[in-house]
């Protein structure tokens, strides 16, 4: 049996959101008291296991006496605040910000951003045909996953994931200026070259499908890949006694990823490269 520590019982704080009262431990986010209240605030940054970066802009919301949008994922709420999500000066923002991504980097695997493109009326196109892109081909150099530039908004979230967060590996940083800032390893060599571990930690947090796992990657390339036909199934990894939980992600009877619940004490969502690539021996059918 996992024992997890409850800590100190947090005091509530009680502060109005969209003209509502709403309660919320002390520490949270204005976030996670938009999710608790069961408003959609878009975010593509965030994560549920990283500390925020503030980097995407998408989950701007008005706080009374700010002058400023804040983002939600990162300010704490605090007793007596008035919180507005839906305000015209907010939507606006979040509009901006999608149309300057979504014209700049390829979002057709970004859950949820087309429903978000709709909702908030954003014409990327409207920059027109001259607006800048990477259009750099994917970087396959290796046998387990696949780095394409072209859909990565430089969020920050596979760096922080890499280095002092979670692996301490340190294999990848930001490079370049501007819009030639990419993620990279050291002197932008191959990944077979790199401190890479191959832990795919990277791959977990990233919100765009620009690190992907390669049987992923081949499959999308095929027209093969359906997440409607996929099941996932929860085990437990049989490689050592650490106890870490898998989710294994199966299509037509073959598992084609390896994820990890981030509600789990032991990983958090992180793995291990046999963890979360080393399966193949499951479904060995020589």
């Amino acid at each position: 049996m996992t024992v997890t520590p409850l800590g100190i019982p947090r005091r509530l704080l009680e502060f109005t959101l969209d003209g509502e009262p709403v309660r919320v431990p002390e520490g949270s986010t204005l976030l996670d008291a938009c999710r608790a209240a069961g408003k959609d605030v878009p975010t593509l940054c965030e994560g549920d296991t990283l500390t925020p970066k503030n980097a995407c802009r998408v989950c701007v919301v008005d706080v009374e006496g700010s002058r400023t949008l804040v983002p939600a994922c990162s300010r704490k709420a605090e007793a007596g605040m008035e919180v507005r999500t839906g305000t015209e000066r907010a939507r606006h923002s979040r509009k901006v910000v999608l149309e300057l991504l979504a014209s700049s980097v390829d979002l057709s695997t970004t859950p949820q951003v087309a429903a978000w493109l709709k909702e908030y009326e954003a014409k990327p196109d409207r920059f027109g045909p001259d607006a800048a892109r990477l259009n750099e081909e994917p970087r396959v150099d290796n046998g387990l996953y696949v780095r394409d530039y072209g859909k990565c908004i430089l969020c920050y979230k596979c760096v922080d994931a890499c280095g002092d967060q979670w692996q301490n590996t340190f294999a990848i940083s930001v490079a370049g200026r501007g819009f030639d800032a990419r993620v990279a390893v050291e002197h932008d060599a191959p990944l077979t070259d790199s401190a890479c571990v191959y832990c795919g930690n990277c791959i977990e947090v990233c919100p765009t499908g620009a690190l992907s796992f390669r049987s992923e990657f081949d499959m999308r390339a095929a027209g093969t890949w359906d997440e409607s036909r996929q099941t996932r199934t929860t085990t437990v990894c049989a490689y050592c006694g650490v106890g870490c939980n898998l989710t294994l992600h199966v299509q037509d009877n073959e598992i084609v990823k390896v994820t990890s619940p981030h509600d789990n004490p032991v990983t958090h969502g992180n793995l291990c490269i046999k963890g979360r690539f080393g399966y193949q021996h499951v479904q060995n059918r020589d």
